[in-house]
């Protein structure tokens, strides 16, 4: 799913300082990734250390266009943890991977530049 993909779009309805908390948002480390072939578009099976508190999750991420599944362990990524889980063909996402769209529409993950440990929340 992709939200406002048109840089030119106005900003979304205001919501409200409760409504944002109530999204949480994470940071994990990809433990695992592997081709997805079976989704509509070009995706990848993602596992994500959340750290503790949350734990590994799997995730769906229309991401194949930019990343091979092996420039991925390692990585920091930020998810929504907090949606429910969403099947996608024989794949269950337990979580939302946030990216933004290039110019063509493709996801480009986002990570911080400086160390951040797993399971860190947004704010």
């Amino acid at each position: 799913m992709h939200l406002g993909r048109d840089a030119e779009a106005p900003p979304a309805p205001q919501i409200t300082f409760d409504q944002f908390l109530a999204v949480d948002i994470r940071l994990g480390t990809v433990v695992a990734a592997t081709p997805f072939p079976e989704a509509r578009k070009p995706s990848l099976k993602l596992e994500i250390d959340f750290g503790s508190g949350v734990g590994v999750k799997k995730s769906s991420a229309q991401i194949a266009r930019h990343y091979a599944p092996e420039q991925l362990i390692g990585r920091k990524v930020a998810a929504v943890v907090n949606f429910p889980p969403r099947q996608i063909g024989k794949f269950m996402s337990e979580v939302l991977t946030l990216g933004f769209p290039d110019a063509g529409g493709e996801v480009v993950l986002f990570s911080p530049d400086l160390p951040v440990p797993d399971g860190a929340r947004l704010f």
